[in-house]
């Protein structure tokens, strides 16, 4: 990316995202699916988790999909081509940004490489770049789930950015009540009081004034997270990666359900998703933490 270019103009993606959403609701090209949520606490931590209200609009969505790819004979791929109705922004010569089709949070944005590359792959300077020129103009939560392990549904290699706060109350990310604990040594990774194998550093907010610089210093702390946890350095293996403009986490992944829930990076934010009250009562039954425990690696 060096030799590249960011085509996001500063200070216009938050009024872009506003306005696609409100061309995508109506022309039907973006289909939010309902909840509602309550706060479920363990080990110190107000995990907000969301129950599904109707997920008839997803699965009609998936069966669609699973008709064309069998017609055609290649997996079916929703970013290449991407629905123009769900387009935000060019962020840079590799990089687009467009809306989460089946949104549970509002205004969540995908970004998406251009040409096809596999999620499992290793996150590149131009990923970063991406990134912070999107978090320039949009304090979210960043987030990339490596692989089907790590609760990826696509495999097109995409980040995913959800604006803060996550919850409507109490802390902008649940999980941060245990990461204030940690010691912060520069950008060396440091842990937090969590029961699974983890790696956290922080970053400089500052960086958003300069995303290629930004991205660079990004790319060293994720090669060090990376090693502190026993990934392979040139392998991407599974697991959860979170990012804010202030700080990074990583979670290596041993599987992507307990029994029948799904967790992704969103999870290890302190933001879990159900689709029944079934699923809830096992979610409250064992508890939120030990749902992480069991999918991260201990």
């Amino acid at each position: 990316m060096a030799q590249g270019k960011i085509l996001l103009k500063p200070g216009t993606l938050w009024t872009s995202v506003k306005e696609r959403t409100e061309h995508a609701l109506q022309c039907g090209a973006l289909l939010s699916i309902p909840t509602e949520f309550e706060f479920v606490e363990q080990d110190g931590v107000r995990f907000l988790v969301r129950i599904l209200s109707n997920l008839n609009r997803k699965k009609a969505a998936k069966e669609k999909q699973e008709k064309q790819s069998a017609t055609s004979g290649e997996e079916f791929n929703p970013f290449l081509p991407y629905e123009e109705d769900l387009f935000v922004a060019d962020i840079s010569d590799t990089h687009v940004c467009i809306l989460n089709k089946f949104n549970v949070v509002d205004y969540h944005l995908l970004i998406i490489t251009r040409g096809f590359e596999e999620q499992e792959s290793l996150l590149t300077l131009e990923d970063f770049t991406a990134m912070w020129a999107c978090l320039a103009d949009f304090d979210g939560l960043a987030f990339y789930n490596s692989g089907k392990s790590a609760g990826a549904s696509q495999r097109h290699k995409h980040l995913q950015l959800v604006p803060l706060p996550l919850a409507p109350s109490g802390l902008q990310i649940p999980i941060e009540a245990l990461l204030r604990s940690a010691q912060f040594q520069n950008s060396n990774p440091t842990s937090a009081k969590l029961p699974f194998v983890h790696a956290f550093a922080s970053l400089n907010s500052n960086w958003v004034r300069s995303p290629f610089a930004g991205a660079q210093a990004t790319l060293e702390v994720y090669r060090t997270l990376r090693h502190a946890v026993g990934l392979d350095p040139k392998q991407s293996g599974a697991y959860n990666l979170l990012a804010t403009r202030e700080w990074m986490l990583i979670v290596p992944r041993s599987q992507e359900h307990f029994q029948s829930i799904s967790v992704n990076s969103l999870g290890f934010a302190g933001a879990l998703l159900v689709r029944n009250t079934a699923e809830m009562d096992i979610l409250k039954a064992q508890g939120p933490m030990t749902i992480l425990k069991n999918v991260a690696v201990s």
